[in-house]
């Protein structure tokens, strides 16, 4: 089974976001669990908890579906001291705060060397900083997404996911999200049935599919090897429907969720139901 849904708006408190992705018809969802443009949010509240629990029992979704983004602000990488902590504490309230709502996976940008320290280097305080957080939660998992490279973030060759996971203590608690938008701009041809297997053949050789914890669907307004990223509604960009169309139809993406970025909100219910009825359902 596949769980396919978009990144649903949580205004108004957590509790609220179940009910909207069953509205656009989604199977599982990804949320923000706090503010992802400031540093600080409130406590999350007993009623937010207990809402957002059984409204996901209500509308069937189970945590296997739920993968929340954490703030765009954290630079797990970041190269001045700091900011680095001033991102490892946030980072760890996210972890603490899915784990509140018990959910099982977080979902974040690995982080980005400004051009002060060396790529291996940043890579290195990524996977430290992963696993400072790990030691002082309990079972949440750290989900890396692949990026398209702009600027100086790294993670936009599978190469980079594999040399962080590997420098985790807690290899259980570690895994991978690909954007499909964010590969194609990062140099993986995913847009012909050829490279889609191809870049999977790799993606198995360097990361392993044990490892994919979460796919983001996005079609990409730039072209490929870029390093731009730019979302685009699925069919409309420069990627196409194909590895769309493979990945519903590949047993290997199985089990994990599935969810769409794409700039055309209006549009979710659409394209949730044309990937439902790829993946035969």
């Amino acid at each position: 089974m596949k769980f396919i849904g978009a990144h649903v708006s949580a205004a108004g408190g957590v509790e609220n976001v179940p009910q909207r992705a069953h509205e656009i018809g989604a199977t599982g969802f990804a949320l923000f669990t706090k503010n992802q443009r400031q540093w600080k949010a409130k406590p999350l509240t007993e009623e937010n908890i207990e809402g957002f629990k059984s409204e996901c029992e209500k509308f069937g979704y189970s945590m296997d579906a739920v993968i929340p983004h954490d703030s765009y602000l954290i630079n797990l990488g970041h190269p001045e001291k700091a900011k680095l902590q001033k991102s490892r504490d946030a980072f760890l309230i996210e972890l603490q705060r899915c784990e509140q709502l018990g959910i099982k996976l977080l979902n974040f940008h690995p982080g980005s060397h400004l051009k002060k320290i060396s790529e291996k280097e940043c890579l290195s305080r990524i996977a430290e900083s992963i696993n400072i957080a790990l030691d002082q939660t309990g079972f949440t998992k750290a989900v890396i997404e692949n990026t398209a490279g702009q600027g100086t973030n790294m993670g936009f060759r599978f190469e980079h996911l594999a040399e962080i996971m590997e420098q985790v203590d807690n290899r259980e608690r570690v895994g991978v999200c690909i954007d499909t938008a964010h590969a194609f701009a990062g140099g993986y041809d995913i847009s012909t049935e050829e490279g889609f297997y191809d870049t999977f053949e790799q993606f198995e050789k360097i990361i392993g599919f044990d490892k994919l914890m979460a796919m983001h669907l996005n079609d990409s307004k730039k072209e490929l090897g870029t390093q731009v990223d730019r979302h685009d509604s699925l069919g409309d960009g420069f990627i196409g429907w194909t590895p769309f169309e493979l990945i519903m139809k590949d047993e290997r993406f199985n089990g994990i969720p599935m969810i769409l970025e794409t700039p055309n909100t209006e549009r979710w219910s659409e394209e949730i139901a044309k990937l439902k009825e790829l993946a035969g359902r």
